[in-house]
């Protein structure tokens, strides 16, 4: 962490301490829709007044390409950092622990940003410079010391949500002491009006530089009910209102023309009308033992991503003889679209499992309708998909997974659209807007104006 902290220092002086007038009154407003798509901005389905209305006067990009894997908390690290995974660290919704020898692996969400994210990120480096920095339902922001308003994406929120925005929110009424203490319970539907009122309330109140807004709700109907689908079009079409409450939100702290506004989204989304166990293989080959329905014991487990499984070899002394079994096990299988090995890691962003534990030693891919589970009951490895008709997690060079960017704003070109961008130019993009150096990113800034 104190190599990390230096890096953050180093970028800060390069940048210097000062910003120019012009810069300090400019904001940025970063509202990521959790799970939309790029292709449903142009499906006539689906209602999008707001943010249809911001890309006809602003910049719409054909698609983001997402990080892998393509899922929230790698992705929404992604856009902050600039980097793919491979340098940022995030791999799941989580910290993946390797117990030990034999041992399942565990994903434990319960992690405070500096155990999660191991680049800069250009909140980090913009707080360091004295500009204000807020972030809402964000990913990977638990006891983040570089947000002065900060709402994490983490169990238990409530806990290391910034007290004053507490306050304000119980003020203005969208917050009791009942709803703080059940805040986990809720729908995602309430938790994304707190959520927005959040991102209004710190607007009004604070006028950040930097704000960033996650909402929730349609990955979840997307999840339940399939993307383009009647519960998933009304979901989206819901989503849109909120990020129509956060631009009047920016009307009333009165700094619309000087604000530029991203709606983005993580990942797209398929449908897939079935799932793959590939932990049943795994136990039948004798690899993986199961009491009731948990994983006691693995010398091989897989940990499932949506179109992506994560395949882990725990066992050091048989390492070679299971990676064999493995590659015996799941190649021909119904479903399995590619088996990556570590040496094909890097052209998909992925770090080297040597020299970072948490990556796989295996990553099973998925065809297209194709999903996997985590279950190791049951007898069949292929089954139709009950209770998760859609999902995401393929490989990001499918189609289906391109995310969705809307860019609007001062100084943003109007009712033109961009081909295909990728999510780690966003932050060097918001860099730019503020004149801030931020060298350690590998994506590259947008051309916007």
């Amino acid at each position: 962490m104190r190599v990390f902290a230096l890096v953050v220092a180093a970028i800060s002086c390069l940048a210097g301490a000062s910003f120019a007038q012009n810069v300090k009154d400019q904001h940025v407003v970063v509202i990521c829709v959790d799970g939309l798509p790029a292709y449903l901005l142009d499906d006539p389905n689906v209602a999008m007044p707001a943010i249809r209305g911001l890309a006809k006067a602003g910049v719409q990009a054909k698609g983001m390409v997402p990080a892998n894997p393509s899922v929230t908390w790698p992705n929404h690290t992604s856009m902050t950092t600039g980097n793919w995974p491979e340098k940022h660290g995030v791999l799941f919704n989580g910290v993946l622990d390797r117990p030990g020898p034999g041992m399942p692996v565990v994903v434990n969400p319960r992690k405070d940003k500096a155990e999660l994210i191991f680049a800069p990120t250009i909140y980090d480096v913009m707080h360091a410079q004295g500009f204000k920095t807020a972030a809402i339902n964000w990913p990977c922001t638990r006891n983040c010391n570089t947000l002065d308003d900060n709402f994490p994406d983490v169990p238990d929120a409530m806990d290391y949500t910034t007290p004053r925005l507490i306050e304000s929110l119980k003020n203005c009424g969208a917050l009791t002491d009942e709803s703080v203490k059940n805040f986990g319970k809720m729908a995602a539907t309430v938790r994304d009006v707190i959520w927005t009122r959040a991102t209004c309330e710190v607007i009004r109140e604070h006028k950040p530089h930097l704000t960033y807004l996650h909402l929730l709700n349609v990955d979840g109907t997307h999840h339940k009910y399939g993307p383009q689908s009647s519960a998933g079009y009304t979901a989206v079409a819901y989503a849109d209102t909120f990020v129509r409450e956060v631009v009047e939100a920016i009307d009333a702290a009165g700094i619309r023309e000087k604000t530029t506004i991203f709606v983005v989204s993580d990942h797209g989304f398929m449908n897939i009308p079935k799932t793959l166990q590939p932990n049943v293989l795994l136990r039948q080959a004798g690899l993986l033992t199961v009491e009731g329905s948990k994983v006691t014991a693995a010398k091989v487990h897989a940990v499932p991503e949506g179109g992506i499984a994560m395949v882990y070899l725990t066992v050091p002394e048989s390492r070679e003889a299971d990676r064999v079994k493995v590659l015996e096990l799941f190649r021909g299988q119904e479903g399995i679209a590619e088996i990556l090995l570590p040496d094909q890691f890097k052209k998909h962003g992925l770090p080297q499992p040597s020299e970072y534990p948490p990556m796989a030693d295996i990553v099973l891919s998925a065809k297209d309708g194709y999903g996997f589970s985590g279950t190791a009951t049951g007898d069949e490895f292929v089954i139709k998909s009950e209770g998760t008709p859609g999902t995401h997690g393929f490989l990001a060079t499918n189609e289906r997974m391109l995310a969705t960017f809307v860019a609007n704003g001062p100084g943003v070109r109007r009712g033109d659209r961009i081909g295909v961008i990728e999510n780690i130019d966003l932050a060097p993009t918001i860099a730019k807007m503020f004149g801030v150096k931020f060298d350690s990113a590998d994506g590259k800034s947008i051309e916007l104006r």
